[in-house]
């Protein structure tokens, strides 16, 4: 068997959609594949339980039977790290519990798949880190990151160095813009190659994995349409206007695919955000409706104006996690993640090129 633990440089990388879509190319080879998120990070209420959504979607999607207590064996909350800043929380119980389920879930399978925290470091509190975990279970390593600027390989370096080269599968690059693709092909793979850092994988960016659209916005927030205005714009970013007119107005030029979080009754940073072409949506906190001039302009300029009762910092708070979230969940950005990695990655490296143990029935002689 062969595990494979995909892990991140930091949060929001896509790194669930890799992990299931590279369950998905092995199921097509025929393998028996497993999946396990040793900590849950994402962590969503219901019924009354705190849980990671991911497992959920890979028990979909890979058709996996088992128990989330099983794929998900730590809840790392809030409430898990206050108690082992507390010592209340022992890691070789910790561990004991992740290699017991990972046995369970491991049997008879071709190609086991691990899932890392939010990033590389996440559970260091607890000597848990995807490095940890990765040595506990034995896994090669995939580390999945972005790239916008030079700069990002420190952290990329960092990284490699806390992971180790003897862990280390290699490096996937997700969503890469067209502006930086070719220097990351032709300067930045020599460059980590060279230090015996295998690059196996650039993956394009692609819009509409990228961020949400202002419907979707307005559904999680609960938010009502003060417009008719197109609603399938994708939001990736948020500015809040806290600023002068003037001052706001600059700022908001200097951005693209924002919406713009402010009071219902600040007119003049309403008005400076209907004058960038980078704003996509207004988002009006405190239940104010905006004045009728703000409302036939942004109809005039196509922009909608969404309008939510909370303030202004929990609506920032609460509309980033939607955006940093994406549309990860979704089936069919998992299948499209699926499409890219066979055409940009090389999958039999990740996947380790491994047979299926068990040849289907057929009619050769």
């Amino acid at each position: 068997m062969n595990t494979v633990l995909v892990t991140s440089t930091g949060e929001s990388t896509g790194k669930t959609a890799i992990t299931l879509a590279l369950g998905l190319l092995a199921k097509e080879r025929g393998l028996d594949v497993g999946y396990m998120k040793p900590k849950g990070t994402r962590l969503q209420s219901s019924t009354g339980k705190t849980l990671d959504e991911d497992p959920m979607l890979a028990r979909e999607l890979l058709d996996i039977d088992a128990e989330m207590h099983q794929l998900e064996p730590v809840v790392y909350s809030p409430t898990f790290i206050q108690g082992a800043i507390r010592g209340k929380e022992n890691n070789e119980e910790l561990s004991e519990v992740i290699s017991h389920h990972f046995d369970d879930l491991s049997a008879d399978k071709d190609l086991m798949l691990v899932e890392g925290g939010g990033s590389y470091r996440t559970g260091g509190i607890v000597d848990l880190t995807d490095a940890d975990v990765a040595s506990l279970l034995d896994a090669e390593v995939v580390l999945v990151a972005d790239y916008s600027h030079p700069s990002d390989l420190d952290d990329l370096v960092a990284a490699v160095e806390d992971i180790g080269s003897d862990r280390l599968a290699g490096i996937v690059f997700n969503r890469v813009n067209d502006s930086v693709y070719d220097e990351l092909e032709t300067e930045v793979a020599p460059f980590l190659e060279a230090r015996n850092v295998p690059v196996l994988g650039v993956v394009p960016a692609e819009k509409d994995l990228a961020g949400v659209t202002v419907q979707e916005l307005a559904d999680e927030l609960g938010a009502d349409l003060a417009t008719d205005a197109p609603t399938d714009a994708f939001v990736e970013r948020f500015l809040v206007g806290a600023m002068g007119g003037d001052a706001a107005l600059r700022y908001f030029r200097r951005t693209k695919d924002a919406a713009v979080i402010t009071g219902g009754d600040r007119a003049n940073i309403q008005r400076a955000a209907l004058e960038a072409p980078g704003v996509k949506c207004i988002i009006l906190t405190g239940g104010h409706r905006p004045v009728g001039a703000v409302i036939g302009k942004a109809e005039e300029k196509g922009v909608p104006v969404l309008l939510v009762t909370g303030d202004t910092l929990s609506v920032t708070d609460r509309a980033e996690d939607i955006v940093s979230t994406g549309r990860t969940r979704d089936e069919r950005t998992v299948q499209r993640m699926r499409d890219l990695l066979f055409e940009h990655a090389d999958v039999d490296a990740i996947i380790g090129g491994i047979e299926p143990s068990n040849e289907p029935d057929g009619d050769d002689e």
